[in-house]
């Protein structure tokens, strides 16, 4: 009912003030209720989807930490067997001396490595401030020191010896003899003192211009030939 002190003219008043709140609120969406359910499907679809996706980047997570890891782990421990190899090769190669890798960084995953030798002789130093012949040496002996870890099957040097002198070309070739059992070398040189160490020699030739001939021996058995 209505409250017997309420004029006509209040109750107008509030009909009116209720009429525009209703206009305020639009025309009546029937079709709401069904939009409403519509798009709490979606999103449920999509919170399934979102926790899916947390639960698959929390395993890649897992998954690279892991990963860099053993990454870490094996790095380091290459890296220290060949640096224990090639402290020990060096010295053969040059009669003395010392070299040594060094990380240029603390992260194993970002680090880079340089290599320090010392000749007998000389100052420790980078291998870039070495001649061109106890660079040569210095590779020789890294590239010995990685063999050493996981021996290659075969090993191709090109003319490594060229900048060297007599001494070490015979230190050379003594470590190429002493590492044969468990690698084949084929060497590409011009050096009589290397040609002597090797089992077999293949020669190139051109006795017309432009035409190049293989020549294969035998060196024990020209050897023999020889003695006979």
């Amino acid at each position: 009912g209505v409250a017997p002190d309420v004029t006509e003219e209040e109750l107008v008043t509030a009909l009116d003030l209720i009429g525009r709140r209703v206009d305020r609120l639009g025309a009546i969406n029937l079709a709401a209720i069904d939009e409403f359910e519509e798009q709490s499907e979606r999103k449920q679809y999509l919170d399934t989807q979102h926790a899916d996706l947390e639960e698959a980047l929390d395993t890649l997570k897992s998954a690279i930490k892991r990963i860099d890891r053993e990454t870490r782990s094996r790095f380091k421990e290459t890296f220290d067997e060949v640096n224990g190899h090639l402290k020990i090769i060096f010295p053969k190669v040059f009669g003395g001396g010392h070299a040594q890798l060094e990380l240029t960084g603390e992260d194993l995953l970002d680090t880079g490595i340089k290599l320090m030798a010392r000749p007998p002789g000389k100052r420790n130093a980078n291998v870039h401030l070495l001649s061109g012949g106890e660079k040569a040496m210095t590779a020789v002996a890294l590239v010995f020191a990685i063999f050493h870890l996981n021996p290659s099957p075969v090993c191709l040097l090109d003319e490594v010896d060229a900048p060297l002198d007599d001494a070490n070309v015979v230190r050379f070739a003594d470590l190429i003899e002493e590492m044969s059992s468990e690698v084949q070398f084929v060497v590409i040189t011009h050096n009589k003192l290397t040609m002597e160490m090797a089992d077999h020699l293949l020669g190139v030739t051109m006795n017309e211009p432009g035409v190049s001939r293989l020549v294969s021996v035998d060196v024990e058995q020209a050897a023999e030939m020889a003695v006979g």
